[in-house]
């Protein structure tokens, strides 16, 4: 689900028709978590249970009616794969922590919603395979009770060779067992064990039928996937099922569904007929459902007010115009975030004080000063134009006139907002010294201006009309022509370069994992990856490389951007 239960929408929480339960992490809010939806019109849930140790609890915690089964898995009693430091898990608290496993009772059999763990590190596969033989463990005892258990959900295990993008490769099929994962998989299946692939039965040979996509890669678009989401059974609800497939077409995720459907009715082999509405329990009151059910959380029993019952529309209590904090935007300090608790309430008894931040004059970046013989720009200092007619008022004046007018002026917002990068390099309009005139508030705008400030910009101002200057100012800049060819060249977006084996223009992308080259942009061959494409020497054989995919060209920009300047000062 890779929610938390406090960002849980009511209407994914309680659908119409539907029963749900969920199973969410501890500490990661949003990390992972399971969900499992039941149709109240088809089927009532009898129990429901919170993980496979059965350690999990809800408050109160389930009584020996309330549970699903009487044993349960025990770390002392089952073989577990030691950590890197060669010490075995004493508990499932860890394994637990992370709400990936729901377990469901509907009479007929006892549904396993699983969202196993990833392979991310060497240090993860320990927790990985710990998970599976905890899972493991937990439908051995239920079918030590008499009970069918279908076991739905992602896996992280590919199952046999044919459920690999790559494992028709002659290097990946002579050691995919090698695995530990696949090991344990290949084992629990059948033949040799005692879970049967339930879609699998009904697609013996069927290849490219997978069900997760690296979207990273844009894998889909070429069907270069694995099958890791399965639907597996034990023997004795094998007679029920009528089929099973994969919905590729369907997309929203990096997996697509998978399901199986019922037979309405079955003939058993000593000539009864059995029917799939008498043996599903149905009906009863929804104050009868399972403790961990969504529609018996407080938030929605009526018992716990919601803090967004006070702000909704058309509510009486308080609207978001009388609000008490409809003043205030939200700043850092007053926006609260939490992954695993309610909204914290606020505190209405003593009324907000807000005190306005200091305003400060905008700084004009367009103001320039002109000579009256050139039409060379000078940014002007503290943007703000002096020209060496203008007579300057002395610091002390302009200090008391700054003070006077400070509670009295606001100053003006710009029209237009940000200003454009390109009006930093537009042609400007140069209106003659005598139309640049400048009022007392103009001056007291600016309250930093000291008087050596001015002395400095009459200095400026004055040297500028010496034909010497101006001519050394003219020469030392260029011409608008030149400037408009070096922004163009410098600002010019980088021409793709061809890849070496295909000899078409690469795709560019950008570095998004953190680390020193976190936004930093490359190309790649922009042909989609396949089944054998070139991952590189050390990652593929070179025998085993099909060029009708993406092949390994990979070039940084800054060095095709340092090749086309050297062919351009070369040529």
């Amino acid at each position: 689900m890779k929610t938390s239960r406090s960002n849980l929408p009511r209407c994914v929480a309680l659908p119409d028709n539907f029963e749900a339960f969920f199973s969410f992490p501890q500490n990661k809010g949003g990390y992972s978590g399971v969900a499992v939806y039941a149709d109240s019109r088809t089927v009532t849930p009898l129990r429901a249970e919170e993980g496979l140790s059965g350690i999990l609890q809800p408050k109160p915690p389930l009584t020996s009616d309330d549970r699903i089964s009487r044993s349960y898995p025990c770390a002392h009693e089952i073989e577990l794969m030691p950590d890197e430091h060669g010490s075995t898990p004493s508990d499932f608290a860890a394994l637990e922590a992370e709400g990936r496993a729901l377990i469901v009772d509907f009479g007929l059999f006892v549904l396993i919603n699983v969202y196993c763990p990833n392979e991310t590190s060497d240090a993860r596969l320990p927790f990985k395979i710990n998970f599976h033989i905890m899972l493991q463990d937990r439908v051995r005892k239920l079918m030590n009770e008499g009970r069918e258990v279908v076991v739905v959900g992602d896996i992280n295990v590919c199952a046999t060779p044919l459920d690999h993008c790559d494992g028709h490769l002659a290097s990946n099929t002579a050691t995919f067992y090698d695995h530990p994962a696949r090991a344990w998989f290949h084992g629990w299946l059948s033949p040799i064990g005692c879970m049967t692939d339930a879609v699998r039965t009904f697609w013996p040979g069927r290849k490219g039928m997978y069900t997760c996509w690296n979207m990273k890669i844009s894998a889909r678009e070429t069907n270069y996937g694995t099958r890791v989401d399965y639907i597996l059974v034990t023997p004795g609800m094998l007679p029920w099922i009528k089929h099973g497939d994969i919905q590729p077409s369907l997309r929203g995720s990096d997996h697509c569904p998978i399901y199986i459907d019922f037979h309405d009715e079955i003939t058993t082999d000593g000539g009864e007929r059995l029917f799939l509405r008498d043996i599903l329990p149905m009906g009863g009151n929804r104050e009868d459902l399972p403790q961990l059910a969504a529609r018996r959380w407080e938030e929605y029993s009526g018992k716990q007010t919601l803090l967004s019952t006070f702000f909704g529309k058309g509510n009486k209590l308080c609207s978001p115009k009388d609000s008490p904090l409809s003043s205030l935007s939200p700043t850092p300090d007053t926006q609260l975030h939490s992954e695993h608790s309610d909204v914290a309430q606020p505190d209405h008894t003593q009324p907000a004080v807000v005190t306005p931040p200091p305003v400060h004059p905008p700084l004009s970046s367009h103001k320039s000063v002109y000579t009256s013989t050139s039409q060379i720009l000078v940014p002007s200092l503290h943007s703000n134009p002096i020209s060496s007619r203008q007579t300057v008022p002395p610091a002390s004046s302009a200090k008391r006139k700054s003070s006077d007018n400070a509670t009295k002026k606001v100053p003006k917002k710009l029209k237009g907002g940000q200003s454009k990068l390109s009006s930093f390099f537009a042609q400007p309009s140069v209106s003659p010294p005598c139309s640049q005139e400048i009022s007392p508030d103009d001056l007291t705008d600016h309250r930093d201006y000291t008087e050596s400030d001015y002395q400095l910009a009459l200095e400026l101002s004055a040297s500028l009309e010496n034909p010497l200057s101006q001519d050394l100012l003219a020469s030392a800049m260029p011409s608008a022509s030149q400037s408009k060819a070096a922004w163009s060249q410098l600002m010019a977006p980088v021409q793709p370069p061809n890849c070496l084996v295909h000899g078409e223009p690469a795709k560019e992308h950008t570095v998004n994992k953190p680390g020193p080259n976190k936004g930093k942009i490359f190309f790649l061959c922009s042909r989609p990856v396949g089944p054998g494409y070139d991952k590189g020497k050390s990652e593929r054989l070179r025998e085993e490389v099909d060029h009708r995919y993406r092949c390994n060209f990979f070039k940084w920009t800054s060095d095709v951007r340092r090749e086309a300047k050297d062919k351009s000062s070369t040529s």
